[in-house]
């Protein structure tokens, strides 16, 4: 038996490799963008791990998502064990619905107006009557069309430019902006239904965040881009966090084995969750200079490496 990880971005598994080549598992890769699936076939037993991203349309790979939630429906009526499966798939690529969660769990995220009709944008910023304002895609990945504006008329004239990008579910989030208390979000991140660390995150060049060390944007900057100044992550070696608990509980019950909570915390110590990764990216530099000496994807492979234990311990117990 082994590992799958189920990706469609090559660079962002090498470091995983590298993990389970350091623990000596055995794993094995289904580059989603190149599978065809026979559904009546049985799958191989294992652990599944889904690194599906909500950015797959940015490297070319449109319809990847939708492809990886057959394969998962697939496998989970065949009862095999995945790390966030359909549940928290369906998160990553609906923000809306990260919201409706979050309001179960009562953890505060900021305010927000969903639309499905760009005519109606400014009718929603009337809803929302908090300025400055957040305008984002429902499905979105590396803060890809998030803009921030300070004005209605300034939305209308972007309509009518046409400068606003497109929504690939065809439903936009009109949202309150929370300025950072220091120009900084902290994003909490999560294996195995515990907390691995919180890394602060320079949020002052833009909303593209992508952590990964592979990541390359074109558009305003690369946080982790090895350019970058070394404060732009920051591991929080001494962090508190009075909703840690509720944090937990949200991501075990929507069936998210790995991921994380990004929040701004404003200037009177309120912190506001305002998107969920269920494809987490860690950067190795700010990993190095921790004094919690924790590696992401060693972490996530020793998980992985448990869970898959786990599951030959029972096999040969029924035998």
């Amino acid at each position: 038996m082994k590992i799958y990880v189920i990706h469609e971005n090559d660079a962002w598994v090498l470091p995983l490799r590298a993990a389970f080549e350091k623990l000596n598992l055995p794993y094995e890769e289904w580059f989603i963008d190149e599978l065809s699936l026979d559904l009546s076939t049985v799958p191989p037993e294992g652990i599944f791990y889904n690194r599906m991203s909500a950015s797959a349309h940015t490297r070319n790979h449109r319809y990847a998502p939708e492809m990886t939630a057959n394969v998962l429906a697939w496998l989970e009526r065949h009862g095999r064990q995945v790390i966030n499966g359909r549940r928290a798939l369906q998160l990553e690529l609906r923000k809306s619905e990260q919201y409706i969660s979050l309001q179960q769990f009562e953890i505060p995220h900021p305010k927000t107006i969903i639309s499905n009709n760009v005519d109606s944008l400014s009718k929603a910023v009337d809803q929302l009557n908090k300025f400055p304002f957040i305008l984002k895609p429902n499905r979105g990945g590396k803060g890809t069309g998030v803009q921030l504006f300070r004005t209605k008329e300034s939305l209308i004239q972007s309509i009518k430019d046409d400068q606003i990008g497109e929504s690939l579910d065809g439903i936009w989030l009109i949202q309150e902006y929370i300025k950072p208390a220091n120009g900084r979000i902290v994003r909490a991140e999560f294996v195995g239904g515990k907390l691995l660390y919180a890394v602060s995150i320079d949020a002052q060049n833009g909303f593209q965040l992508c952590p990964a060390d592979s990541c390359n944007i074109e558009d305003a900057f690369c946080p982790a881009d090895q350019k970058q100044t070394s404060s732009k992550f920051v591991i929080l070696d001494d962090y508190e966090n009075q909703y840690l608990e509720r944090y937990a509980s949200f991501l075990l019950s929507n069936g998210i084995g790995v991921g994380a909570l990004e929040y701004v915390e404003d200037e009177n110590g309120n912190k506001w969750v305002y998107d969920v990764n269920t494809n987490t990216n860690y950067n190795s530099k700010a990993e190095q200079k921790s004094m919690l000496k924790r590696e992401g994807m060693f972490e996530i492979a020793s998980f992985l490496g448990s869970e898959l234990n786990k599951i030959v311990k029972q096999k040969l117990k029924r035998a």
